[in-house]
């Protein structure tokens, strides 16, 4: 079957999937473009409801050998070039059903090392958070209250397809907190008071929480009269601060030094 026609019905399905949070949330579904991100999400389990395919540019021959025929729907350039965002990725476009996991995929963990984030305002830093965290192997990214959609498209395509290859967990600030104190996992917020210490101080080598606050206000109160220690990343220039992705990298580079992986 090809789809020619910019009003085929699964066509404005898939562009209100593209455009709208409210879309993704409740039908369970997101939109995945390119073969990297593809091949990343089937590799990892997601499970694909519909390919939309440009054949003039598709060729991906490990892609092929994990999609079957009948969940293809060939579409043409008109089509492509107004559903793709970038014109250059693999001439494929994929509808997935949602994924994440819980808090319980943790209590198998030995020493586990988790990103939490409070609050992620900004798609684009949520991606560039999951690169690190896929490039660090991480065992879990815990969101609190999120205001971030996991299944945005930018956050699938600032991750580059690193948020399949990450567990994501959705949860509350209070219920993670009891979380921690159950199974022995120390809580490192960065924040900056009195007894802050200097991340490069600190033991990473146990079970460890690594909080990070919003973009724009940082942590809210509630973190600093829970967590085990406030930390710091030594500055040594004329700013004070880093981007949230970055001090992100910073603090797990440091814990998988310290636990001397390579």
């Amino acid at each position: 079957m090809l789809i020619s026609s910019l009003q085929n019905q699964k066509i404005k399905d898939l562009i209100k999937l593209q455009q709208k949070s409210r879309e993704r949330k409740n039908q369970k579904l997101f939109v995945v473009e390119g073969i990297q991100e593809n091949l990343l999400a089937l590799k990892n389990n997601f499970e694909a409801e519909q390919f939309f395919i440009f054949n003039e540019i598709f060729n991906a021959f490990e892609l092929e050998s994990l999609i079957t025929e009948d969940k293809i729907t060939e579409i043409s350039k008109e089509v492509f070039e107004k559903i793709a965002y970038r014109q250059t990725t693999g001439g494929i476009i994929g509808i997935y059903k949602q994924k994440t996991s819980d808090l319980s995929f943790l209590k198998s963990k030995k020493n586990p090392l988790i990103v939490v984030l409070e609050q992620v305002e900004k798609p684009g830093n949520l991606g560039a958070v999951l690169r690190s965290c896929d490039a660090t192997n991480v065992d879990a990214v815990v969101v609190c209250d999120e205001r971030a959609d996991f299944f945005n498209p930018n956050v699938v395509r600032s991750s580059v397809g690193t948020i399949f290859t990450n567990q994501l967990i959705s949860t509350n600030k209070e219920t993670f907190i009891d979380f921690c104190k159950e199974n022995d996992i120390q809580i490192l917020a960065t924040y900056l008071r009195e007894d802050t210490k200097s991340l490069f101080d600190c033991s990473l080598n146990k079970g460890t929480a690594l909080v990070f606050g919003t973009e724009s206000t940082g942590l809210s109160d509630f973190w600093l009269n829970e967590v085990t220690h406030t930390i710091k990343i030594p500055m040594l220039g004329q700013v004070d601060s880093l981007n949230v992705s970055n001090a992100v990298v910073v603090c797990l580079y440091e814990a998988i030094r310290q636990r001397g992986l390579k």
